[in-house]
C-alpha cells in the first residue's frame, strides 16, 4: 500500500498542473486589475476592491451550485456510462440559465450591499458601474464554467487551460486601453477592468462552445445530436440537492473575505487598499491547493464510479498531504519575500505600510486553507456537502468574520493594539480556517467508514 501512494500523488499532479496554470491565468486577471488600477488612482483601487468583493461573492456562489455537475459526471465517467453524461450537461445548462438570471439581478442592483461599506458617493458610483458591466458578462462566464466542469470531470483540463491563458493575454492590452484610455476611448479607471473582462469571457465561451460542438472526442457523451431537452425536475433536484450546499459553502468562504473588505473600508481608502493587495495575493496562492483539490476530487469521483472505494480513500489522503506540504513551503517563501511582493503591487508607501503586516497571516494560514479545501473537494466527490457547509457557516461567519469584527473594529474596547484594524480580521479568518480544516478531516473519516463499498447517492 505504501508503494501506491507515490503513484496516486503523480496521478494527482498530472491532472492538477494544467488546472493550476488555468486557475492562475484566471486569478491573474484580478492581479492585473489591482496592479494597473492602483497606478490610476487610490480611489479607483478602493472602488475596485468593493466591486470585486461583491462580484466574487456572486460569481463563486453561483459557480459553486453549478459545480455540482462535476462529481456527478465524474462518477458517470468512472462507471463508463458515457451516454448519460450528455443528459447531465443539458440539465446543467438549464441550471446555468436560472443561476445567471439571479446573479444578474444582484449585479445590476448592488446598492444594498454597497451601503454596508459606508462608502463615499464617488466610490459607490464607480463600484456600481463596475458591477453592472460585469452583469452582461455573467451569461458567458457561467456557460464557460459548464464547459470547464465537464472537462475537469472527465480528466481533460488542458484545453480549458489553453483558453484561460489566451484570455489573459488578451486582457492585458484591453485593460490598459479601457483603464487609461486611448484611440479616442476615454479613461474609465476601475470600471474599465470590467469591460475588458466582459470581452474576454464572451470570446472564451464562444470558442469553448464550438470545440464542444465539433470536436470528435466529445461525441461519445452525446451533448449534441440527441435532440432538444426540456428541464427534468428530478435531475435538476438532484443537482440542486448537492449544488445548493456546495454553492453556499463557496459563498460563505468568499463572503467572509468580501465582508472583511466592506468593514475594513470603514477605516479609510488606504486601509482597504492595503487589505486588497494582501487578499489578492492570498487568492493567487490559493490556486495551488485549489488545483490539487480539483484533481483529487476528480480522481476520487471516478474511483467511486468504478466501485473502487479503497483507491478513492488512498487518492483522497494523497491529495490532502500533497496540498498541505506544498502550501506550507510556499507560505514560508512568501513571508521572506513579502517586501518585494507588495512593492510589485504598488509604489504607494502608505498602502505598502498597511499591507506588509498582513503578510504574516499568509505565512501560516496556508496550511489550514490547503487542508480544508482539498478535504472539502474529496467529500463532494462522495456527494457529501450539507454537513461541511454547516461547518463553514459556523466557523467562517461566526468565528472568522464575527471574531474579526470584534478584534479589528474593537467595538468593546478589548482588542490588543496589534490586532486593531485589518490585522484583527485576518486573525479571525485564520483561526476559523484552522477549525474548518480539523472538522472536515474528522468528518471525512466518518464518511469513508460509513461508505465502505457502497457509494452514497445524495448529499449528506
Amino acid at each position: 500500500m505504501t508503494q501506491e501512494r507515490p503513484n496516486h500523488t503523480l496521478r494527482i499532479a498530472a491532472l492538477a498542473w494544467p488546472m493550476l496554470i488555468g486557475q492562475l491565468a484566471v486569478i491573474s486577471n484580478g492581479v492585473i486589475d489591482t496592479a494597473m488600477t492602483s497606478r490610476f488612482s487610490a480611489t479607483d483601487l478602493a472602488a475596485l476592491a468593493l466591486g470585486a468583493s461583491i462580484y466574487i461573492s456572486v460569481f463563486v456562489g453561483l459557480n459553486g451550485v453549478l459545480a455540482a455537475i462535476s462529481p456527478v459526471i465524474g462518477q458517470l465517467f468512472g462507471a463508463e456510462r458515457y451516454d448519460d453524461i450528455g443528459a447531465e450537461v443539458k440539465q446543467g445548462a438549464w441550471l446555468a440559465v436560472v443561476l445567471t438570471l439571479a446573479g444578474c439581478a444582484v449585479l445590476l442592483f448592488p446598492q444594498p450591499l454597497l451601503s454596508l461599506a459606508h462608502a463615499s458617493p464617488q466610490l459607490s458610483e464607480k463600484a456600481t458601474l463596475y458591477l453592472r458591466i460585469l452583469a452582461f458578462a455573467l451569461p458567458a462566464t457561467m456557460g464557460f464554467r459548464l464547459y470547464a466542469s465537464l472537462n475537469t470531470a472527465i480528466g481533460r483540463p488542458k484545453m480549458v487551460m489553453s483558453l484561460q491563458v489566451a484570455a489573459l493575454a488578451l486582457k492585458i492590452p484591453l485593460n490598459a486601453l479601457f483603464i487609461f484610455g486611448g484611440f479616442g476611448i476615454p479613461a474609465m479607471g476601475g470600471p474599465g477592468c470590467a469591460l475588458a473582462t466582459g470581452i474576454t469571457v464572451w470570446m472564451t465561451f464562444i470558442i469553448g462552445f464550438l470545440i464542444l460542438r465539433f470536436d470528435a472526442s466529445y461525441r461519445d457523451f452525446r451533448v449534441f445530436g440527441s435532440g432538444f431537452v426540456l428541464p427534468r425536475w428530478t435531475a435538476m433536484a438532484e443537482l440542486l440537492k448537492l449544488g445548493i450546499p456546495m454553492g453556499l459553502s463557496y459563498l460563505i468562504e468568499v463572503t467572509a473575505f468580501a465582508f472583511m473588505a466592506l468593514f475594513i473600508a470603514r477605516l479609510g481608502d488606504t486601509a482597504v487598499a492595503g487589505h486588497q493587495i494582501t487578499a489578492n495575493f492570498a487568492t493567487v496562492l490559493y490556486m495551488l491547493p485549489l488545483s490539487i483539490a480539483n484533481a483529487t476530487g476528480t480522481l476520487v469521483a471516478q474511483s467511486i464510479g468504478a466501485r473502487q472505494p479503497d483507491v478513492a480513500r488512498q487518492v483522497g489522503f494523497a491529495g490532502i498531504r500533497l496540498a498541505a506540504v506544498l502550501s506550507v513551503t510556499i507560505g514560508c517563501i512568501v513571508w521572506l519575500a513579502r517586501g518585494l511582493i507588495v512593492r510589485a503591487y504598488t509604489p504607494n508607501e502608505a498602502i505598502m505600510a498597511m499591507a506588509l503586516p498582513l503578510y504574516a497571516f499568509i505565512a501560516f494560514y496556508q496550511l489550514f486553507d490547503s487542508v480544508q479545501v482539498t478535504t472539502a473537494f474529496v467529500l463532494r466527490a462522495y456527494k457529501v456537502a450539507v454537513v461541511p457547509t454547516l461547518m463553514y457557516a459556523v466557523a467562517l461567519w461566526g468565528i472568522g468574520l464575527g471574531g474579526g469584527y470584534v478584534l479589528g473594529l474593537d467595538p468593546f474596547g478589548i482588542s490588543p493594539a496589534f490586532l486593531k484594524g485589518a490585522a484583527g480580521f485576518w486573525m479571525g479568518n485564520s483561526v476559523s480556517l484552522a477549525i474548518v480544516a480539523a472538522g472536515l478531516l474528522w468528518y471525512l473519516r466518518i464518511v469513508q467508514r460509513q461508505v465502505g463499498s457502497v457509494t452514497p447517492s445524495s448529499a449528506g
